[in-house]
Parts: structure tokens; C-alpha cells; sequence
């Protein structure tokens, strides 16, 4: 489990990003249902408002839309349900975007996803182009 920072979501390989969505409902679920992520690398999502949460889910349901993927609606609507929200509040709310786990998604953390792709790319589960794109925004 991970929250790709923030910076990355434009650039994430389509596989990365799609699976990113089912993480972000794998974690609302969780915290519905037992109060806890419960896995070291997204604990750190109960450090932070609500709203961290939505916003960054909402950047990664816009480049989903952005790819031309549309997410059912069946599932969105199981998504709002465990974050008990209705589908306009959802909408309507918004910080900004440098403020979104600010102290969280660092530069520490950017390279430590950067370096979790870089792996990925070496191993042969990122292509060249994907590779590039990522390294676009450095």
C-alpha cells in the first residue's frame, strides 16, 4: 500500500494509477470498517484532515478522467460511503494543492517514490516511455 506523492500522480504509469484508485479504496474501506488503514505506509493519512484525503483522491480520479478511464459508478458511490460523504460535498471540496499532507509528501517522500518507480523501470515493470514521462517533471 502507498500514496504516490502528490507531484507524481500526472506522470504515474497507467498500472500505478489505476491501482492507485483501488488503494484509495482499499484505504477508505479500511477506516470505515476498522477505524485504521492499518499498513505502515498510509497510517500516516489519519495524521491528517479528512480533506487531505478527499483532495488527493479527487487529483487521481481527475488524471483517471484526464486518460479517458471512467470509474463506474457503483464503485464511486461504495467510495463515498466509506468516506461518509454525498457526492456534491465530495465536489465542492477543495484545498490547495501545496497544502495537500503537506508535511508528508516532502522531498523525502517524492524521492522515495521516484526511487520505487526507478526500481520498477530497472526491473521491467515500467517501460522507456513511462520512464521518461516520470523523469519529465524533475
Amino acid at each position: 500500500m502507498r500514496l504516490w506523492h502528490k507531484n507524481l500522480i500526472p506522470v504515474l504509469p497507467n498500472k500505478q494509477l489505476l491501482s492507485q484508485w483501488r488503494e484509495l479504496n482499499a484505504i477508505a474501506r479500511n477506516i470505515k470498517t476498522n477505524g485504521t488503514p492499518n499498513h505502515i505506509l498510509v497510517n500516516k493519512v489519519l495524521d491528517y484532515d479528512k480533506l487531505h484525503f478527499i483532495v488527493y483522491t479527487k487529483l487521481v480520479l481527475k488524471e483517471l478522467g484526464n486518460r479517458n478511464y471512467h470509474i463506474r459508478q457503483d464503485t464511486f458511490h461504495k467510495f463515498l460511503q466509506h468516506i461518509e460523504m454525498s457526492e456534491t460535498d465530495f465536489n465542492n471540496t477543495n484545498i490547495e494543492f501545496f497544502e495537500i499532507y503537506k508535511d508528508w509528501h516532502n522531498n523525502r517522500y517524492f524521492l522515495q517514490c521516484y526511487y520505487n518507480l526507478q526500481e520498477k523501470y530497472d526491473c521491467g515493470g515500467i517501460n522507456e516511455e513511462e520512464w521518461k514521462r516520470i523523469n519529465s517533471i524533475l
